[in-house]
């Protein structure tokens, strides 16, 4: 598969809100859950050992706004400590990698971690289990979410633990599926984005699942996917994302011609600047760059960027607040 990057792994972790990105991989920095191409499903790495990365090199690109929340929100980081658990029966008719014999223990959770700093869509799921069962399932979710951007894997086997005791609840099948994407396991993370989307009802996540298929060498079953009756319900950021992995697809299948094509969709507008569109800008200035016309990628690139000033994001993150009136005071009525 063409080092594209194409593939996100969609956000902090709200994990009801996903970004999906298409530009080339630059290997410097990691996604903040943006498509980037992996090849190899399962390993963690790319197809040249390194693990996923952000794939544009430029600041992370906004996170998803305009979406409901179907998930837990990122807590800050801090430090860890160990807690013994109980050793797990091995259930031969579960086929989950949560059963796997080889992962007789859970990793640790940050002695900080309450479970308490789950959002109120996700506390409420959980609340629905047994209660020492909830609490064990919300600290390994919140776990799940701090370590998403840093530590995929990590991150990933987290969601697995929380998967042992709750995995009939939605958020929990939704944080395995986005873990095993960011560490890089497609095939996994299809298996759960698809049991997801069956528990809930909700196609959030189809660009994130036709990205997987990219993910497994598949490129074919990823354009199926985006005629699919169900990518027609998709919100307009979702149809921008299932855009860029059709164009990610096409390049998949050197077809860069396509893959330019199906990137110029309303949506594509130099003169307005939505959340997804410093990554559009950028995904299209790519295709034009891999097409030669250099020229034309630079004011695309540029055009991100001015995107990202006016909605203070990227390099400027804290929008400037100007002062219009100067230094000068406005002028007093005098008091008689």
């Amino acid at each position: 598969m063409p080092e594209n990057s194409d593939r996100q792994g969609g956000q902090g972790r709200n994990f009801g809100k996903r970004e999906y990105g298409n530009d080339k991989r630059d290997d410097a920095n990691r996604p903040k859950r943006p498509y980037s191409p992996r090849d190899g499903a399962g390993s963690g790495k790319s197809a040249d050992g390194r693990g996923p990365k952000r794939h544009d090199g430029r600041p992370a690109s906004p996170r998803r706004d305009d979406r409901a929340s179907s998930g837990w929100k990122k807590p800050e980081r801090a430090g860890a400590t160990g807690e013994d658990r109980p050793a797990r029966v091995h259930n031969a008719a579960d086929l989950r990698s949560a059963n796997r014999a080889d992962r007789e223990r859970s990793p640790e959770i940050d002695e900080d971690v309450t479970g308490d700093e789950l959002d109120r869509v996700t506390r409420r799921q959980v609340q629905t289990l047994e209660t020492r069962n909830a609490e064990w399932v919300a600290k390994h979710l919140v776990m799940a979410g701090r370590l998403l951007d840093d530590e995929p894997a990590l991150a990933f086997e987290h969601a697995l633990a929380a998967s042992r005791r709750g995995g009939r609840l939605a958020a929990v099948r939704e944080a395995v599926g986005l873990t095993a994407y960011a560490a890089g396991n497609y095939s996994e993370a299809l298996r759960e984005l698809r049991t997801f989307r069956r528990i809930s009802g909700s196609n959030i996540h189809l660009p994130l699942m036709a990205d997987c298929e990219r993910g497994l060498d598949r490129p074919d079953r990823a354009l199926e996917m985006a005629r699919s009756e169900e990518a027609s319900t998709l919100d307009t950021a979702g149809q921008v994302e299932m855009a860029i992995v059709v164009s990610g697809a096409r390049r998949d299948m050197e077809q860069p011609e396509a893959a330019l094509a199906a990137l110029e969709i309303p949506q594509l507008d130099r003169n307005r600047a939505f959340s997804y569109s410093p990554r559009l800008f950028r995904a299209y200035a790519d295709v034009l760059s891999e097409l030669g016309r250099t020229g034309e990628a630079a004011d695309w690139n540029h055009r991100a960027l001015v995107a990202e000033d006016a909605l203070g994001i990227g390099a400027n993150a804290e929008p400037e607040i100007l002062d219009l009136a100067g230094d000068e005071e406005p002028p007093r009525s005098s008091r008689r």
